[in-house]
């Protein structure tokens, strides 16, 4: 298992080297001051003015120049059988991980992303997508969203999804990838989820950033308020 490299007892916020708006990562900031970067996302971090407080990854994308500048931060990973944002989510431990540039909008990326959330259960972490937001939903999670928010359930394997404030209840219909899902539902108002298992991902309009944050947020230190650590 690999080490803790960042220890943080603020949410953190995980760059990676992929396209991403500027924007985006001014969000994540203001919600996660502790900026790590994922490999190539070193060099994405020093050119928006930030110096993070590591570089985790295998560093086959970060420039030379890159490395000079940040080499007092490096934290070379280099075994091959993972992404480098799976070997940087794995080696923080932190509230919340916000995670920005590690799709850049192509679906291999976006595949690889979502299995290494579904691989680190323990690791709260939500990804921020162009247009969307995407965690895994926790043992317990309320949201208050305003009614008519868009609200996507998907299951990463079948299982069931207890739901109460959604206009298509959820509640003892059982989803699967291969069968039914939950997405391009509603919200009545305020949203109550409860997953039988940790491969329930929950997709939010990114214009919900705060309160998807919030709403993890206040899992932390909760009963049943995160999944465990798969085994390795």
């Amino acid at each position: 298992m690999q080490q803790v490299i960042v220890s943080s007892p603020e949410p953190v916020t995980l760059l990676g080297g992929s396209d991403h708006v500027a924007a985006d990562l001014a969000a994540a900031l203001s919600h996660a001051p502790v900026l790590v970067a994922a490999d190539g996302g070193g060099d994405s971090a020093l050119l928006a003015g930030h110096h993070p407080a590591a570089v985790i990854g295998d560093m086959d994308s970060l420039s030379a120049s890159g490395r000079e500048i940040l080499a007092d931060v490096l934290h070379p990973v280099r075994e091959q059988e993972t992404t480098d944002f799976d070997k940087a989510l794995r080696a923080i431990s932190a509230p919340l991980v916000l995670a920005v540039g590690v799709s850049g909008g192509r679906f291999d990326h976006d595949l690889a992303a979502l299995t290494v959330l579904a691989r680190h259960p323990d690791r709260p972490c939500l990804v921020i997508g162009r247009e969307s937001l995407v965690f895994l939903c926790p043992p317990r999670l309320r949201l208050d969203l305003a009614p008519g928010t868009t609200v996507s359930v998907f299951p990463l394997l079948p299982g069931r999804i207890e739901s109460h404030g959604l206009e298509w209840p959820t509640t003892g219909l059982h989803l699967a990838p291969g069968g039914r899902i939950g997405t391009s539902n509603r919200a009545m108002g305020p949203v109550d989820l409860s997953p039988e298992g940790s491969h329930m991902l929950v997709i939010l309009p990114r214009d919900q950033l705060s309160i998807a944050v919030r709403a993890l947020l206040a899992q932390v230190g909760a009963a049943c308020g995160r999944w465990p650590a798969r085994a390795e």
